[in-house]
């Protein structure tokens, strides 16, 4: 419980307050950390019979004389749930230093109670995390995965959605406090398994057996992005899998990731059931894309006006009016625009199949841009 690690920070804080020597002290009476190195490791007598006893004793100049490694000053035991755990020790005057015992006993009680609540959030946190991991990929469960799903007390017989959120633009790592106020947040529902992923990730997984309807998700998700940007002025993105039975629940996962991953630039919460080309995009590799692009508009990407008036004819639905107006230019020019796209990579706008071509080719341009950003 307290380690030198620990003890070290205690005498540099306890030492803020008073100006002594400080020295902290194990349960078997061995200096583990001190104002003065040399003591470091060194045994005192004093502080051993304070743990013993369990209770403070005052050194005096005739003590230095009779107890091994003592110096005058107060000896404090520590308590930590009831324990004793450790004694931290002021040198000095004793009618000096003992008005400063009680408190600074209770302000190192305080430094181990934390530290201790402390290590015991991020091992959870890490426990849930890589269990998760190892959920969403394992295909069989053995015992030992059973057990750590009892001993972190998550129900793996139910049906689950998986969600993926990823923190947009942050400038540095999340603090231990912020992730104890995130999922704070999600406390109060016990049906829910949340977990880091990284410092950027989060992975929700969420009971399905009775719903929820995909608008309650939704709506918790965004009541969760609102909480996340009023208190820490972070932005998310999230995908949602689709409801999976509890052995299948890699597949709602690769869902989510796949949804995260197409549409997290636009900040926004993507459902895997809305995806309908994105589903084949991510089954062609990144060198076919390429290759793909070459072979269509590949005379297109050095000429920008070109590929500008293709996009923006794609997005008003093949309009030429609408193009027109949107990109101020006459009709006349963006026909001629048109008609030189149609000679230099020998695709028809007006053509389906060399539609389709085009449009699928700017898709994969589009994509192939973002990522190279």
């Amino acid at each position: 419980m307290l380690l030198p690690e620990l003890a070290e920070k205690i005498v540099k804080e306890v030492q803020k307050l008073i100006g002594e020597d400080i020295i902290v002290v194990n349960t078997e009476g061995h200096i583990i950390a001190s104002t003065d190195s040399i003591r470091v490791g060194t045994f005192h007598e004093g502080a051993l019979l304070a743990s013993q006893k369990k209770r403070k004793r005052i050194i005096t100049e005739e003590d230095q004389l009779k107890l091994e490694g003592v110096k005058a000053g107060i000896n404090f035991p520590i308590f930590f749930q009831n324990d004793v755990i450790g004694v931290i020790g002021i040198t000095g005057e004793p009618q000096k230093v003992t008005p400063f015992g009680e408190i600074i006993r209770k302000m190192t009680e305080l430094l181990i109670s934390e530290n201790y609540y402390a290590e015991q959030f991020d091992w959870h946190t890490r426990a849930v995390e890589s269990f998760v991991m190892d959920w969403v990929q394992a295909k069989e469960w053995d015992e030992t995965f059973q057990n750590r799903a009892k001993l972190l007390s998550i129900d793996i017989e139910v049906k689950r959605a998986v969600v993926i959120m990823e923190f947009l633009g942050l400038n540095s790592p999340l603090s231990r406090d912020n992730w104890s106020s995130i999922f704070n947040w999600f406390k109060h529902n016990t049906k829910e398994v949340v977990a880091r992923s990284g410092n950027e990730r989060m992975v929700l997984l969420i009971n399905c057996s009775n719903g929820p309807s995909r608008a309650s998700i939704e709506k918790r998700l965004m009541q969760f992005f609102n909480f996340l940007t009023n208190n820490f002025g972070i932005l998310a993105a999230a995908g949602v899998g689709q409801a999976a039975e509890p052995h299948d629940i890699r597949i709602s996962y690769r869902q989510a990731e796949r949804s995260l991953k197409i549409k997290k630039a636009t900040g926004n919460i993507t459902f895997d059931e809305d995806l309908t080309l994105e589903m084949i995009f991510e089954e062609i590799s990144p060198k076919t894309k390429s290759d793909f692009i070459s072979r269509t508009i590949g005379p297109l990407l050095k000429e920008v006006d070109l590929l500008a008036t293709l996009n923006e004819l794609f997005k008003q639905n093949h309009s030429l009016k609408n193009t027109s107006n949107k990109l101020h230019i006459h009709i006349n020019t963006l026909h001629y625009r048109l008609k030189k796209a149609e000679e230099l990579t020998q695709l028809s706008p007006n053509n389906i199949h060399d539609l389709l071509t085009m449009y699928l080719a700017l898709l994969f341009l589009d994509e192939q841009t973002k990522i190279n950003k």
